[in-house]
């Protein structure tokens, strides 16, 4: 909806279709206990559809735009794309939630047909920069991105070669997902500045002052991130999951190339924590404990134990994990049906928030661990 003279785009948000839509989504899937106030709701739904960072100012109904458009346009003055396409301003954002995954695929191969070249901008053709359906780099929430890079995180799924084929967000990581799984992982990653002397920029300046040489300053940004890897592979249950963690983690250290440590354990952490997957070295939590308190720290395993194994020494061993590491998660493959029947789970989710362990829910676990503080 568009925003009104004098009002807030806060108060946009809240008197949207879309924001009441993605509340009633988000708050479905949020823990029942967690209570949201309307500034909590809107941080976090302007973080994932990235409304900001587009400067949107009108939201409008892709329904409209769909029942309108001509799936059997032809391509009739095709026109290569020389170059880099000019920027655009993306102040207006489509909403297509209204229609089908089903109908959304249809009408793609219908427009696929007929496309015969490069689009951009506009609202039908498979295309970059503009509000069509499908496509990338444009603000079309809950569409199809194809090819390219995203940036807004609207769409709803991600098509991956030249056949689409769809990526199910909320199915448990395996080898067809992980590359979306990575995508939702490095939301982890924060930049850091160091102020650098920058000589040429004091020289000049100071030679326009008269000899009046003042030191300027310049930021080098660098992407900074330390991760540790607790993963339980003690159990038949856990075993599907294992090999598919530790490529998403390599794939994460590999992309960018920074601190990562991957440690083992079964069923649940006691004073210890082995280095290797055979698990005949380990190193005391205690000497985890040492590491700078910057790590990020994912907890991976199903939780499923007897209860008996969830032993004093074990709680305060976690406890003193999450307390060191501010920022910690644990992912769990157990599917959510399962957890409220399980014990164990319950108990551990109160000491570690705890997400599944697929695109959708290791993407949620990020924003959660993004938000807590680091101060302690």
């Amino acid at each position: 909806m568009p925003i009104a003279a004098g009002q807030t785009l806060e108060d946009a948000i809240l008197r949207s279709d879309t924001f009441q839509k993605w509340k009633t989504s988000f708050i479905d899937e949020a823990d029942k206990d967690s209570n949201f106030s309307d500034e909590e709701l809107i941080n976090t739904f302007l973080d994932q559809v990235h409304l900001t960072s587009y400067d949107i100012k009108e939201v409008v109904n892709g329904k409209e735009i769909w029942d309108k458009d001509n799936p059997d346009l032809e391509d009739e003055d095709p026109q290569e794309m020389d170059g880099q396409p000019a920027e655009r301003v993306l102040d207006k954002m489509a909403d297509y939630s209204d229609l089908s995954l089903e109908e959304l695929l249809e009408r793609m191969e219908k427009v696929k047909d007929q496309q015969r070249t490069n689009h951009g901008g506009g609202s039908h053709w498979i295309g970059t920069g503009g509000i069509s359906p499908y496509g990338h780099g444009g603000a079309a929430k809950d569409g199809l991105r194809v090819g390219g890079q995203g940036g807004g995180k609207m769409a709803r799924k991600v098509m991956g070669d030249k056949n689409y084929f769809p990526i199910d967000r909320d199915a448990l990581l395996n080898d067809d997902n992980v590359d979306a799984a990575l995508a939702s992982i490095k939301g982890v990653v924060e930049e850091s500045a160091i102020e650098r002397l920058d000589v040429p920029i004091t020289i000049k300046a100071g030679l326009k002052r008269g000899g009046l040489f003042l030191p300027e300053l310049t930021n080098d940004k660098f992407e900074e991130l330390k991760v540790i890897v607790l993963l339980d592979n003690g159990g038949y249950s856990m075993a599907p999951y294992v090999r598919s963690v530790q490529q998403l983690f390599r794939k994460m250290k590999t992309r960018f190339a920074h601190d990562l440590e991957t440690f083992y354990f079964h069923n649940t952490i006691y004073d210890r924590i082995w280095i290797d997957e055979r698990r005949t070295t380990y190193i005391t939590v205690e000497k985890l404990l040492t590491r700078n308190k910057d790590y990020r720290v994912f907890f991976i395993g199903d939780s499923a134990m007897a209860p008996y194994e969830l032993t004093s020494m074990s709680i305060q061993s976690i406890q003193s994990i999450t307390k060191k590491f501010k920022k910690s998660v644990w992912l769990n493959p157990e599917p959510l049906k399962y957890w409220p029947g399980t014990y164990t789970i319950q108990v551990m989710k109160e000491l570690v928030p705890m997400f599944p362990l697929t695109p959708s829910g290791i993407e949620r676990a990020v924003r959660k661990m993004n938000g807590k503080s680091t101060e302690g």
